[in-house]
């Protein structure tokens, strides 16, 4: 953890929980952040002067140099607090086990600062901070696809990491393109709730259900291997015990000799 994620990690972990301050019971640097996470959102980070987040909150240009010492480390606080809020709801998700109220999550994140919108604008600003946020999220998103794995929400897997980078990857890219998500699944990222169902829903067929056969899944990975590591010999994953023989369904009943009764 750096210098200035110390300074902040206290505010950060006062006002985690997404929705449950208000305006009258955050604290003044809290304010701060939230103007400058909604400000950031709306225009970039370029774009935004201190006087501009100081005149949302409420306060002085110098009360917020006072609180972050510049708008750079007020930009740092603010990616931690994106960050460390949705670790917290993706956690407190996982926890839930197999039968998670999706709904509830995505009412919990419309409570909060307009946690997306943020991403969409300063991920593409060209910041030195911008690889910094994306490792977190990695590192975050490993901890709470675990939580889901010996939850029972997810199947176990052999890279959790890898895996959550590509899946960080994949969201991330969505909320930057959340235009064109908009016009081709009719899907508003960025507005949350239930206008995001049209993106959720075939992204959990192909999380729920897959799109690949086994067959063809099994000559893939082997491929894969067979590409990295030459030495390995290039037949395909041995079908699993539990896997039906070709043109035999799972269900039939079969005699000791082979044959259907």
């Amino acid at each position: 953890m750096t210098g200035i994620k110390r300074k902040f990690s206290m505010l950060n972990m006062s006002s985690t929980a997404a929705g449950s301050a208000t305006a009258d019971d955050r604290s003044t640097a809290a304010r701060i952040r939230d103007a400058a996470i909604e400000a950031f959102a709306e225009a970039g980070v370029d774009a935004t002067s201190v006087r501009a987040i100081a005149a949302r909150a409420g306060v002085s240009a110098a009360l917020v140099i006072h609180h972050f010492g510049s708008k750079e480390q007020l930009r740092v606080a603010c990616d931690e607090h994106v960050a460390a809020s949705v670790r917290v709801q993706k956690a407190a998700a996982m926890r839930q086990g197999p039968g998670m109220d999706v709904l509830a999550a995505l009412r919990a994140r419309d409570a909060a600062p307009p946690l997306l919108a943020y991403l969409a604008r300063t991920l593409t600003d060209g910041s030195p901070h911008v690889e910094e946020l994306l490792d977190e999220l990695v590192d975050d998103a490993a901890g709470y696809l675990q939580d889901g794995i010996d939850n029972g929400v997810l199947r176990p897997v052999e890279d959790v990491r890898g895996l959550a980078a590509l899946l960080t990857v994949w969201s991330l890219g969505a909320v930057v393109l959340h235009d064109h998500t908009r016009r081709l699944l009719g899907a508003d990222l960025l507005a949350g709730g239930a206008a995001a169902i049209p993106y959720l829903a075939p992204a959990l067929e192909l999380f729920a259900g897959g799109i690949l056969t086994d067959a063809a899944g099994r000559s893939m990975r082997a491929q894969l291997r067979q590409a990295t590591d030459p030495a390995q010999a290039t037949d395909p994953e041995p079908a699993s015990a539990t896997d039906p023989e070709p043109g035999i369904d799972s269900g039939d009943d079969l005699t000791t000799d082979g044959g259907r009764r």
